[in-house]
């Protein structure tokens, strides 16, 4: 019974109507850049799924509004971006940057991502994003946070030697419940060298609306990076 709660979707999939140009972008762009879930005992080809070679592939878990994503993709042309996010007024917000940018090196899941990570390869992702998660504040939510050791197991599994976790949240008791977690896990190493570590956010990343909103409302963003540990 807890393993079938800990893998059942709490998260929204609907929010308002999408405004019409969206709309059109999820019935004409969506379809080309779906990433749909292969077969039972069969495996996702990561370096398949763009139109251009790629030297590293990117992952980014609930992407929001798409802001921080598209960003990365345009800077770095080079790698390929999958953003995993169940909600389809985001997923609608991320085609239309990658319509006005013309990005060509992004592609979508549009659910939840743990059953499709169990159908990567081991070793095959260089970087993980997880921005300003939904923090499941109440204690009797905690198993709902993305941060726990079960997910982490499916993470470390997937990620390459050394790859980068890096996690964001404004709220205290996700925070808290990070630095918890994570550095516990045996497969995960944080090494802060000054407070800047996790209170200045990244250079080469972007403001996104949900970070901007806490910024506006008083709240603290913290940011973490985690890297992966050497596997044997």
């Amino acid at each position: 019974m807890r393993d079938c709660k800990r893998r059942r979707f709490y998260g929204r999939r609907h929010g308002k109507t999408l405004r019409s140009v969206q709309r059109g972008l999820m019935d004409t762009l969506f379809p080309e850049l779906e990433i749909t879930r292969p077969g039972t005992g069969e495996q996702t080809t990561l370096q398949t799924l763009f139109r251009h070679p790629v030297k590293e592939v990117w992952l980014e878990i609930g992407f929001g509004g798409g802001e921080h994503l598209a960003a990365q993709a345009e800077s770095r042309q080079d790698v390929g971006f999958i953003g995993a996010e169940p909600f389809v007024n985001g997923i609608g917000k991320l085609l239309s940057h990658i319509q006005s940018r013309n990005l060509g090196n992004i592609r979508i899941y549009g659910d939840d991502v743990r059953p499709w990570l169990e159908t990567l390869p081991d070793a095959c992702l260089d970087r993980v994003f997880l921005l300003f998660p939904d923090p499941w504040p109440k204690t009797r939510h905690r198993e709902r946070r993305f941060i726990n050791p079960w997910n982490l197991d499916l993470l470390a599994r997937v990620m390459k030697d050394n790859a980068v976790l890096r996690v964001a949240s404004d709220d205290p008791t996700y925070v808290r419940h990070t630095l918890a977690v994570a550095p516990a896990h045996p497969l995960f190493r944080w090494s802060p060298e000054r407070p800047a570590d996790w209170r200045v956010r990244w250079a080469d990343a972007v403001e996104s609306r949900y970070e901007a909103k806490a910024h506006r409302e008083g709240r603290v963003p913290h940011y973490f990076t985690f890297h992966r540990t050497p596997r044997g």
